[in-house]
């Protein structure tokens, strides 16, 4: 291979391929830049780092070593002394997540949300079993659908917010010596690296301590979150001393005292959530149940000790109201290892469901390597079905893979069967919305549609449980139909703040994003992409199709006729932008006619009176029955589908809202150099004493997020329907136009018009903004918010670019279409998909693409049919009028 050697000595030294030798004789910080900019410059596959320790690097963006350090800045794999071939060591740098060092605050709070283990039903975050809350450090175990509701003083104002709970840890081990606990700081850690394994969820670190009277220890954890058996989780803990021999007394507890600390701006308010309801030890086992304070959800954990080198038959077990204490005082010998392995259960009951009789249970508990043989088994089915393959590009490959394993992590066919949960807009990695559910849905359903239908019939149902809560919601402000709420949680009632904080004021203010109805539309869109990609007829007749009709009749109840304007409109609502609340000056939240809401609205009704044409006249007429949607209310429906009012300049500009052409233009300079980052400038403007409510200034997409939701030809078959004529370039030019005046203050707002600029055929702006948005929770380019959960719908939506803009794939029509436009930096391009019961593996290169498909089917590649044979791989020609 075409590898350069890198010799670290106290000059460092670099041997090319081509017999070119260079020197650096600097200090390490200048020698690392000077070698990447030289590097650089070189046609390199790779090197290799020869040195007598791994060389640690403390940068502005974090703490590397050499190796990862020049990795990830040339994209090309590098390694520091190899023991095995290099291209073995290379091949796992996209599947390891490394983190060296301690850097307490947001910064910590950030890698572990990126370190976070689980299985879709339960999380726990990446910090070390001594990690305690802090403003340091924030251990927590969250488990899915975990909520409790409390209230808090506001502003003079009771308020009541449902939390997401951090629920009791009982992964807590640590060492006291001589009376003094062991713990994990910037002024103890001489050496700290964590790394996850995201082949296996297996998340390990090692420490080396050294204490204030100069006593050395090593210590070793290792942690994996089941996911074969998702009610078991199970770490490893060892520690040796390094200079000293002695009495080390190790501590594990089970700490129900555990509080809510994950979002800086929610700790003022209710933060304890949780009743000690029973604390129990006996032996080397130990039993914590606690109950949540409003919501009556009991959590029941117990936990096994074992261990080979200790006799855990001395174990000192205490329990307190809150706490079990189990501590084992040893002579613990200069240069030997000891070591303990701690297994956990966990089990949760809603308030309807009985809990067990409390008592220990007497069967033995899987041990650490049973339990992570049998999870690295489920784990390699799912990246089987749902792993993307990049070649040419490393870093794309790795955070493709870090974004797959963080779905898994968030929702899993294992974790999530029969669970009554969805996906969390920050999974199930921190607390940021209080781990609530909303739109986001829209952008993480297609992985599991594509992947694993049933996982995405589960999520759908968690949709349909909550119906009556929808309707009712509805009926209370006298409408009709299903009002899905913004944010929803346990029972599905609306849990959007009343009150939101403004973190750089300090002041609170009121909150209308409840106002975002069209988090309906995005329930009916997935119900509609489940059912298009699946044929789950069954499903439809029993669920889906009531959800599409009660959503329908409820935007058909919204819609009023205006005589003057001999058109449908669609008032007090907020889009996706949500940076625009209400007019200029207005006490009233909400505005009228907002672009994507009424062509999403469009959509809606040509798919439920499409379905009525299609579907079984009987089966269908019961479920109107059910829901009350007349024939006097379809035809009603008929109408507004092509009377709904948009507000379009001459220059074929859509607005987002009736009105919005009258506000004021932001002066972006001004305030990029005043700030910097600008992606909260809805924050930055009230801090300011104005309002982002004047300006034209948009948080994300707003109109353009229908073209990620349909093609151009879906989206031209939607405003014609309505009888707008818009000019041929209106798309390019609504995209430019709207990126003027975009923060891009979500994440997901750099994935819509990566995809809208693929569309208008502007590949380096797609290719700019889709690498921004594959490397935002890495790289936590939003400045701090990836401390409170990963972005779910983010990392959800750069595995479908892939797939839709690269892979040209289109899902919607009744064929599977491909129109592949791989990325310059990409080679190839590889994935399995399911569709209509159809298993799909497909492979893409320059101009060509390769086929495979479980059974007989037809596709098109272009603007051709393709008649697949079983098994049989096709081979085809793109980016041609014709195949030769």
């Amino acid at each position: 291979m075409n590898l350069a050697t890198i010799t670290l000595d106290q000059t460092w030294q670099v041997a090319l391929p081509n017999g070119q030798q260079r020197s650096f004789s600097g200090s390490p910080q200048e020698n690392a830049l000077a070698l990447q900019e030289f590097l650089a410059t070189e046609s390199l596959e790779g090197g290799v780092i020869h040195c007598e320790k791994p060389l640690i690097l403390q940068r502005e963006t974090g703490v590397f070593e050499l190796s990862q350090w020049l990795t990830e800045h040339l994209n090309q794999p590098f390694v520091t002394n190899p023991t095995t071939d290099f291209d073995k060591v290379a091949a796992e740098i996209p599947w390891r997540l490394d983190y060296y060092g301690y850097r307490p605050g947001k910064d910590e709070y950030s890698v572990e949300s990126l370190l976070t283990v689980g299985n879709g039903f339960m999380g726990l975050r990446g910090t070390t079993p001594e990690m305690e809350i802090s403003d340091d450090c924030y251990p927590a175990t969250y488990l899915a659908s975990l909520y409790n509701e409390a209230e808090s003083k506001v502003s003079d104002r009771t308020i009541t917010n449902e939390d997401f709970v951090n629920a009791p840890n009982l992964q807590k081990i640590y060492l006291v010596i001589e009376g003094e606990k062991v713990l994990l700081t910037q002024d103890t850690l001489s050496h700290f690296k964590r790394s996850l394994h995201l082949k296996d969820g297996l998340l390990t670190s090692e420490a080396l301590v050294t204490l204030a009277d100069g006593r050395q220890l090593a210590i070793e954890t290792a942690k994996v979150v089941s996911m074969e058996q998702i009610h078991y989780y199970s770490l490893r803990y060892r520690f040796k001393p390094l200079n000293f021999s002695g009495k080390i007394t190790l501590v594990t507890e089970a700490d129900g005292a555990v509080y809510n600390y994950n979002v800086a701006r929610y700790r003022s308010l209710t933060n304890h959530h949780l009743d000690v309801l029973a604390t129990q030890a006996m032996g080397d086992k130990a039993l914590l149940i606690a109950r949540t304070k409003a919501s009556k959800i009991t959590i029941w954990q117990e936990s096994q000790l074992t261990s080979s080198t200790l006799d855990l038959s001395n174990l000192t077990n205490e329990t307190s109201s809150e706490k079990v204490k189990q501590s084992l005082t040893l002579d613990a010998a200069m240069g030997h290892w000891q070591e303990v392995e701690k297994t956990v259960s966990v089990h949760v009951y809603r308030a309807e469901e009985k809990v067990p009789e409390q008592n220990l249970d007497q069967s033995e508990f899987p041990a650490f390597n049973d339990l992570l043989q049998g999870s690295s088994s489920a784990w390699q089915t799912l990246w089987e079905q749902a792993g993307i393959t990049v070649t040419g590009d490393l870093m794309s490959q790795k955070l493709l893979n870090l974004h797959t394993y963080h779905l898994f992590v968030a929702a899993s066919p294992t974790g999530n069967h029969q669970l009554d949960a969805s996906v969390t807009a920050r999974g199930l990695h921190g607390e940021a919305y209080r781990g609530h559910i909303f739109w986001d849905e829209l952008f993480i359903l297609p992985f599991y549609i594509l992947h694993f239908p049933e996982t995405a019939k589960e999520l759908l149902l968690y949709r349909y449980r909550r119906l009556p809560a929808a309707k009712e919601a509805a009926q209370q402000i006298g409408l009709q139909g299903a009002m899905f709420p913004w944010q929803s949680g346990l029972t599905g009632s609306e849990q959007s703040q009343e009150l939101h904080l403004n973190p750089i004021s300090g002041q609170w203010k009121e909150d209308h994003s409840r106002l975002q109805r069209h988090v309906s539309l995005a329930i009916a869109y997935n119900v509609w992409q489940y059912f298009h990609n699946t044929g789950d007829t069954a499903f439809m007749r029993d669920y889906g199709l009531e959800l599409l009709l009660e959503i329908a009749h409820f935007w058909q109840s919204i819609a009023c006729w205006d005589e003057a304007s001999q058109r449908y409109d669609i008032n007090g609502v907020m889009g996706p932008d949500e940076f625009h609340e209400s007019y200029p000056g207005a006490e009233k939240g909400g505005l009228k006619n907002n672009a994507y809401t009424n062509m999403m609205v469009v959509w809606l009704f040509t798919e439920v009176l499409s379905l009525q044409a299609n579907f079984d006249p009987a089966e269908f007429a019961a479920v109107q029955e059910k829901t009350q949607l007349t024939d006097e209310l379809l035809a009603n429906m008929e109408d507004i589908r092509h009377k709904l009012a948009l507000d379009i300049n001459p220059e074929g500009i859509i607005a987002q809202f009736d009105g919005y052409f009258d506000l004021k233009d932001l002066d972006w300079d001004h305030y990029r150099k005043t700030y910097g980052n600008i992606y909260r400038m809805d924050r930055i403007l009230n801090a300011e004493g104005k309002s982002a409510d004047d300006y034209k200034v948009a948080k994300q997409a707003d109109s353009l997020m229908i073209y990620y939701n349909f093609s151009k030809n879906q989206v031209q078959d939607i405003l014609t329907s309505l009888g707008y004529d818009l000019p041929e370039n209106y798309v390019t030019e609504n995209l430019h136009y709207y990126l003027k005046r975009t923060s891009h203050g979500s994440t997901l707002s750099r994935v819509v018009h990566a995809q809208l600029a693929a569309m208008v055929n502007e590949e380096e702006l797609a290719w700019k903004l889709y690498q921004e948005a594959l490397s935002s929770d890495y790289r936590d380019i939003q400045g701090g918010t990836t401390a409170e959960g990963i972005h779910a719908g983010v990392m959800a939506a750069t595995l479908f670019i892939p797939l839709t803009t690269f892979a040209g794939m289109d899902i919607r029509e009744d064929l599977l279409t491909f129109n592949p436009d791989l990325p310059v930096a990409w080679s190839s391009l590889s994935f399995r998909i399911t569709r209509l019961g159809i298993d799909y593996q497909i492979w893409i290169g320059p101009g060509e693409m390769r086929v495979t498909a479980s059974q007989d089917t037809q596709i098109i590649i272009g603007q051709k049919n393709v008649h697949l044979l079983a098994n049989q791989p096709h081979e085809a020609l793109y980016g041609f009028t014709e195949n030769p």
